[in-house]
């Protein structure tokens, strides 16, 4: 059988049994049931899941104006750090359904379980029901699909909706008719409007089908792809120019950008910094701290005290920790005359505390806490992905997501290229699949494996449908050849992908002798091969799915981390990040001083605000646990200007905040100034601010303002 020619419609997967129901129908239901009861086994372990988000849910229900700009908190200060579609999506939810952390995490549960038909449909389009079953599998036990999906990031809905784009792609592609086309560059824009430039990662897969498969002139092409990019841009930026063309004193501030707009946002915090965040909001580079100031060193993990390995800490930054506490914020200038705000942290290997600036400490992660990997050049969030480089997939702490069958996936990549007869416009089905599917692996692959800026593990997720495909691809591909060699391939790139998998397993210390299973059943695969040639396929694919499916399951069973989700974390890093996972009650009410909430709740009922505090991260459970306004004065993680030390006078002396909490200067001293001369601490509220992971950080005073 050629690969030009799909499999055989009377084969048993497309037979009818019932009012049209096939059996690669029935398999689909079946592995869209399994993949629901992955999703919600355990779920009442995400607590209120990503509270930044959760809270923002929350804030939504309260007005029109919330709603559409996607305030932060209550009192519409600030925004979030995303566009608004889905978390409109999370709020009509809640609205329904109230709001909790698996009301909000709900919309992309289900985005995940019917991505998997889609993908099916899809897939089966060009290599059949066969492939679209595995493609389908594939996904649903993928480590980082799961983690992702049962949580409120956006990510898991955009997967969703590029799968919908993907479709439309294919159609515009198959049928000539350009609404088809239109359509598809119209549903990326609604992807923008989830989680911005991150949509537009298979673009260019969609574009390179249409172009080199559709049978229209080049010319036609040009044209018809010249006015699809027109709307897309107009569809992805509508939202952004509608919220920019509003006065600034209308609306929230833009919540991490850095000029208070949506555009600045787009091309700043979730734009160039995401390629490299050593420039995001005027962070120095770790060079720069270097106390010689002889130039450019190399950095060591952000995760250890950001300097060159073997070398100290300049003086001026010991000097501004001294007397200080852990977490307390600090200050100092260097001798070039620059001035650093940051935090004090350990020095590795010592009892010191040192001066680290913003944005060189992973969000949440105190000094001493280090990394699986050093070494890396001071690449923000490495202790989630690594370093830059071609095998950071195939490392920890990346390896963990989805990478336990990227080795057959890519050596599918290169069988299906040779598959059949390149020639254009492209017309074998396996080279249409190539392009669509491959293009999407790999442009996530080389995009994700070379930026150094701030990308989170969770990010893997965009590479599951196409990993999924690639894997079904690859397996059909060969099954379809009836021919010796094929067999003989299959062989040779499973035992290629299990090698890997056992290596990425004594990654993370969770290599167990069962493992080993997965090669006899290989051997028994290889074997059967004289005797029944299908059962013998079959099993070879089994034996490279067994231990992606483990860890699937520890997934689900072990939630650790509720805020940036992750894959199982293994023996290595599971005990430390249950350790740190915050304790909650039965009510999921995370993190939240009771004594706390009672008391403000009971004296500022004739104020709008029940407090301000630093950022999202103090404030976040508060907005959850009482539903009222609270003031984040630097947004999401403290550095944003959402209000000044003028703004925090005027409201106060309008009557509307009388509460403030507050540690160290968070490197706004004027702010501290201000609450040590104007308002008056009050005694028996020192608390410590706990962050997402639940460490504590930093010693706060609350202060009473009049």
């Amino acid at each position: 059988m050629t690969t030009d020619t799909l499999p055989s419609q009377n084969s048993f997967l497309s037979k009818k049994l019932f009012a049209g129901i096939t059996p690669a129908m029935l398999i689909v239901i079946a592995i869209m049931i399994f993949s629901f009861a992955i999703h919600i086994y355990n779920i009442d372990a995400i607590g209120n899941a990503n509270e930044y988000y959760t809270a923002a849910v929350e804030s939504m229900l309260k007005s029109w104006s919330n709603f559409f700009f996607v305030a932060a908190e209550p009192g519409g200060s600030v925004t979030v750090d995303k566009p608004p579609l889905g978390l409109w999506i999370q709020t009509i939810f809640a609205y329904f359904l109230g709001v909790s952390g698996f009301t909000v995490t709900l919309p992309n549960i289900l985005a995940g379980v019917f991505g998997i038909p889609l993908l099916y449909v899809m897939v089966k389009k060009y290599m059949g029901e066969l492939a679209g079953i595995i493609a389908g599998f594939v996904m649903a036990i993928t480590p980082v699909f799961i983690a992702t999906n049962r949580n409120n990031t956006m990510d898991g809905m955009l997967v969703f909706t590029l799968l919908l784009a993907a479709f439309a792609f294919i159609q515009a592609t198959e049928t000539g008719k350009k609404r088809w086309l239109f359509l598809g560059a119209f549903i990326v824009g609604l992807g923008f409007n989830i989680k911005m430039l991150q949509a537009f990662l298979p673009l260019p897969a969609f574009y390179a089908l249409y172009f080199f498969a559709s049978k229209e002139t080049w010319l036609r092409k040009i044209i018809n792809l010249s006015l699809a990019t027109v709307l897309l841009i107009a569809v992805s930026l509508s939202w952004a120019i509608a919220v920019d063309l509003t006065p600034a004193e209308n609306r929230p501030y833009i919540g991490s950008s850095d000029n208070n707009t949506v555009f600045g946002l787009i091309f700043g915090h979730n734009g160039i910094s995401r390629l490299d965040s050593q420039r995001d909001n005027n962070t120095p580079r770790l060079d720069e701290l270097d106390a010689s100031q002889n130039g450019p060193q190399t950095g060591s993990a952000p995760d250890a005290y950001p300097m060159p390995e073997g070398r100290t800490p300049p003086q001026q930054a010991l000097t501004a920790c001294e007397n200080q506490s852990q977490g307390s914020s600090c200050s100092f200038t260097m001798p070039n005359g620059r001035e650093i705000n940051g935090s004090c942290i350990t020095v590795p290997n010592s009892t010191e505390l040192a001066c680290a600036p913003q944005g060189m400490i992973p969000q949440n992660q105190s000094m001493n806490q280090q990394p699986p990997n050093n070494g890396n050049n001071g690449t923000p969030f490495s202790n989630e992905t690594g370093s830059p480089g071609a095998l950071r997939f195939f490392t920890q702490p990346l390896s963990k997501q989805m990478s336990w069958l990227l080795p057959f996936a890519l050596i599918s990549v290169l069988l299906a290229l040779f598959g059949s007869k390149i020639k254009l416009p492209v017309e074998s089905n396996i080279h249409k699949a190539l392009i669509l599917w491959a293009g999407w692996l790999l442009t996530c692959v080389v995009f994700f494996s070379m930026i150094s800026g701030i990308f989170h593990a969770y990010y893997a997720i965009m590479l599951a449908p196409a990993l999924g495909a690639m894997v079904g691809i690859g397996f059909a591909h060969l099954w379809n050849q009836n021919k010796t060699w094929a067999f003989v391939a299959l062989v040779i790139s499973a035992i290629i992908t299990i090698a890997f998998q056992i290596f990425a397993t004594t990654q993370y210390n969770e290599f167990s002798r069962w493992m080993f299973g997965t090669l006899i059943l290989l051997g028994c695969g290889t074997t059967l091969i004289f005797i029944q040639k299908r059962l013998a396929y079959i099993m070879v694919l089994a034996s490279m799915l067994i231990i992606p499916l483990y860890w699937s399951m520890m997934t689900v069973g072990n939630s650790s981390n509720n805020n940036l989700p992750t894959a199982y974390e293994g023996q290595r890093g599971g005990d430390r990040a249950r350790a740190n996972q915050p304790p909650a009650d039965n009510n999921n009410r995370e993190n939240v001083n009771a004594e706390l909430v009672q008391f403000l709740q009971a004296n500022t009922q004739d104020v709008e605000y029940l407090v301000a505090v630093p950022s999202s991260q103090q404030g976040a459970n508060l907005v959850i646990e009482t539903g009222r306004p609270v003031l984040y004065i630097g947004g999401f993680g403290g550095g944003d200007e959402v209000v000044s030390v003028d703004d925090l006078q005027t409201i106060v002396a309008n009557g509307e905040l009388r509460y403030v909490l507050y540690g160290g200067d968070r490197g706004k001293q004027n702010i501290t100034n201000w609450l040590n001369s104007s308002c008056t601490v009050v005694n028996g509220f020192d608390v410590m601010t706990n962050n997402p992971r639940g460490d504590e950080s930093q010693s706060m005073k609350l202060y009473e303002c009049k």
